[in-house]
């Protein structure tokens, strides 16, 4: 087995088989666009197996891993509280389409948690997630324009890849072909941390808007938080003009806090969507919020909205098993101090070398932008170096340490790290910076 402290090259000779027989059968021989490796002049590799903080390849490299699963291994890989828990469900069936128990617990635990939440429906992604609260938003308000703010990412719903983060911005397509115009021309699009220019489209049309969409801290273009005051405003805006604000906390909800970037901010939106740590790993997503909005969906209202797997006790069973660890470990906490950790190791890492690159920090998420600027854009985002990048990946990657292969992605850290494994990572971080 490769060492993850080694920095020789390493086999990669059946993952590079896989990809060949990949490229074959599925478009770009990847399910997700961003897991190509095509921003780092890179092919993927395939995974074997995960536990832990460590995932290994079918060429058994052994990495320590800042993907986390893009986002939801909060607890680390293959937790023995939700393996116990998928078995345990799995036992009784593996999917109804009727109502079970699982989804009253998990119902009643997102309305405790989460502070705009008083009544919620489970999908089975954040995509179904954020396409569902917009539906609802146009339902309830009667209006079809949607404010969403440049590099954040809500899916691959059609009225909002204008303008996207994640896979399309890594890819250099933040617009996607099939999308008509006719739904692109609802999508009003804005920098984001520019109050100014939410005021002005406000003053002009705001009484067409129906939600305002974003995420409260942008994760799909790096890690870039609010600016002071600016969730408020938008608070204030669509609450005097009678739109709804709408918080995409798929990424930061149960990341950041237990109730998300909303308790922390103390900025309640309308509505709210989620996903990846609730699901422990497996396919989930929920979107909730005020009950006279919610009650505009079928059966009780209008809007319609639906989906055959949505509730899937598998899921459920996994997501309320993680959920409940996490509380009980005082996860939040834990992750905040590790996260100071990492954060330390990072900085003392950048200054050794004579670096001034921009690294941001929310908890247990992290993005170092290979930019000296300051970042509070998508704009300011897009000046990193990506040559820098590339080979940053690339050395670390050989050092056994696994980021995301995208400058504008976020990083995690899961409460299966330890300061051992951010010291290793730490130095693997240091020689890549030193060879720049």
């Amino acid at each position: 087995m490769t060492s993850p402290s080694s920095s020789s090259a390493r086999p990669r000779d059946l993952s590079e088989k896989l990809y060949r027989s990949a490229l074959d059968l599925i478009p770009g021989g990847v399910n997700s666009p961003v897991r190509a490796f095509r921003n780092v002049d890179g092919e993927p590799f395939f995974v074997r197996r995960a536990k832990g903080c460590r995932i290994w390849d079918v060429d058994d490299n052994e990495y320590i891993d800042y993907v986390g699963t893009w986002g939801p291994a909060i607890l680390g890989h293959a937790p023995r509280v939700v393996i116990e828990a998928v078995h345990n469900a799995a036992k009784d069936g593996v999917s109804f389409g009727i109502p079970n128990p699982y989804e009253i617990e998990m119902a009643r635990l997102l309305c405790e948690w989460v502070p705009s939440v008083e009544k919620v429906r489970m999908v089975n992604s954040g995509t179904e997630a954020t396409m569902s609260a917009i539906r609802l938003a146009r339902g309830f308000t009667g209006r079809d324009k949607l404010v969403k703010f440049e590099g954040c990412y809500h899916g691959h719903v059609d009225s909002l890849l204008v303008a996207a983060g994640s896979g399309a911005l890594t890819h250099g397509k933040p617009d996607s072909a099939g999308v008509p115009a006719a739904l692109a021309d609802l999508t009003i699009t804005l920098p984001f941390n520019d109050p100014a220019a939410v005021e002005k489209v406000f003053a002009e049309a705001g009484d067409s808007i129906a939600a305002v969409i974003l995420e409260p801290v942008p994760a799909n273009a790096g890690l870039i938080p609010p600016r002071e005051g600016f969730l408020q405003r938008l608070r204030n805006l669509t609450q005097e003009h009678g739109a709804l604000l709408i918080f995409d906390e798929v990424m930061t909800g149960f990341r950041v806090a237990r109730g998300g970037v909303q308790e922390l901010s103390g900025v309640t939106p309308d509505l709210t969507a989620l996903g990846k740590v609730i699901g422990g790993g497996l396919p989930v997503g929920a979107f909730g919020g005020r009950s006279e909005i919610m009650d505009y969906l079928a059966p009780d209202g209008p809007v319609y909205q639906a989906g055959t797997l949505s509730g899937n006790p598998l899921a459920m069973a996994a997501g309320l098993a993680q959920l409940k660890e996490l509380e009980k470990q005082d996860g939040w906490n834990r992750l905040e101090t590790l996260g100071a950790v990492f954060e330390k190791a990072v900085r003392d890492a950048l200054a050794a070398c004579g670096r001034n690159y921009t690294f941001h920090r929310l908890g247990s998420m992290f993005c170092l932008f290979f930019t000296e600027q300051e970042v509070h854009d998508l704009d300011d985002a897009k000046s990193s170096d990506l040559s820098a990048f590339k080979k940053f990946f690339g050395s670390t990657l050989e050092d056994g340490i696994y980021f995301a292969p995208s400058q504008f992605e976020t990083g995690f850290i899961s409460l299966a790290h330890s300061e051992a494994d951010i010291e290793t990572t730490a130095q693997a971080a240091a020689r890549a910076l030193a060879g720049l």
